[in-house]
């Protein structure tokens, strides 16, 4: 339908299938066509994102997309922060898994 827009839960819902297809740069490239539309991603829209970048042993990615998540002012949950310890530990990066284990453990439930 021409008038049809597509929202935040659109963009949530194909981030979340290119996740499922392990199409990580394409779900990346969605998150900034998301932002260029005026649409800010929430919570759901980054932990997809990071969660197709950690199932593609995208480290560095992972860790970019949850600094860009907090400094959105958004908080990371379990589900950002355990994407992101898997994905250092797949690519050997204990130290930085463990400085996210850290800092989970500072903010507390």
């Amino acid at each position: 339908h021409p008038f049809l827009k597509p929202d935040v839960i659109s963009y949530n819902a194909a981030i979340s299938a290119l996740e499922k297809a392990e199409q990580w740069e394409l779900a990346l490239d969605l998150v900034v066509v998301m932002q260029d539309s005026y649409l800010v991603p929430d919570l759901v829209s980054y932990n997809a994102a990071i969660s197709a970048c950690e199932k593609a042993e995208q480290w560095q990615r992972t860790l970019a997309l949850l600094g860009e998540l907090t400094r959105s002012g958004l908080e990371p949950d379990v589900i950002s922060c355990s994407a992101c310890i898997s994905a250092c530990a797949r690519g050997s990066q204990w130290k930085a898994a463990m400085a996210i284990l850290e800092g989970m453990l500072k903010c507390g439930p």
